[in-house]
């Protein structure tokens, strides 16, 4: 889990903050702070977060000197009403800078962004390593085809014609318009395997295809139901703690 430090005065702006990272699964909130000399104070108290959002003029100086003060090597995003912050923003750990009022799914953007550059770089890593996993990352390139053993056959499935991946009962059976095919894969390997700018990960049990989703709408407890343009008209639940991801994703 994810542990996020906020520093914002606006008391209902850090509210805000704080229900979207709840709201994002893999996130928590660590603490909240309405000023330099609170932040600090609360920095060198606590364990060091893995995640800063932070304001940058506060009532008692800007963020970055909080930064400055505690000199914590923490990735910061910063989020402020003013843009002529940008550049020092990016001297003092900053990742992003997100204009006020926050948006919502920039704000989900943004920390899919960190989840991201934390699997590229780890904390123990050497720079050379660190250049090595960057290099291995930008080379790694998403299966198009996945051979399927059916019915004393090999057919080289196109995944782009995967109309939705599914796991029951440990079997997992891929899709297709007009046909299933069982593979030995695990979901979460599928994950690893299928470009994530077509396919995501609607729950525990199913990753859907972006190209045949026809329509979304709210359902229960704040989940969503995606309608599939297939035969059998299916139904697919989006779960609470990753809707603001998936509407994130089906908007790019």
């Amino acid at each position: 889990m994810i542990q996020v430090f906020i520093i914002e005065d606006e008391i209902k702006t850090a509210r805000y903050i704080a229900s979207l990272v709840q709201e994002t699964e893999g996130f928590s909130v660590a603490g909240v702070a309405g000023s330099v000399k609170s932040a600090v104070a609360w920095l060198q108290t606590n364990a060091v977060p893995q995640l800063i959002i932070s304001d940058i003029k506060l009532g008692d100086g800007t963020g970055f000197d909080v930064i400055k003060a505690t000199e914590v090597k923490t990735p910061v995003i910063f989020c402020t009403a003013y843009n002529q912050y940008a550049i020092n923003a990016f001297e003092v750990n900053g990742i992003d800078y997100l204009l006020k009022p926050v948006d919502q799914q920039k704000l989900q953007l943004t920390l899919q962004k960190f989840l991201d550059m934390k699997l590229l770089f780890h904390p123990n890593e050497s720079y050379p390593q660190r250049l090595e996993t960057a290099m291995e990352s930008i080379n790694k390139t998403h299966k198009t085809t996945l051979l399927i053993h059916h019915r004393e056959r090999i057919i080289p499935l196109k995944l782009s014609e995967v109309v939705y991946i599914q796991s029951e009962n440990g079997i997992l059976t891929l899709h297709t318009l007009y046909s299933r095919y069982h593979a030995t894969h695990t979901l979460e390997e599928m994950e690893q395997m299928v470009d994530p700018d077509v396919f995501f990960q609607a729950n525990r049990q199913v990753i859907v295809n972006k190209q045949f989703i026809s329509s979304v709408e709210h359902y229960f407890s704040r989940r969503l139901l995606v309608h599939i343009s297939d035969a059998a008209h299916t139904e697919i639940i989006v779960s609470k703690a990753r809707v603001q991801q998936f509407l994130a994703w089906l908007k790019q």
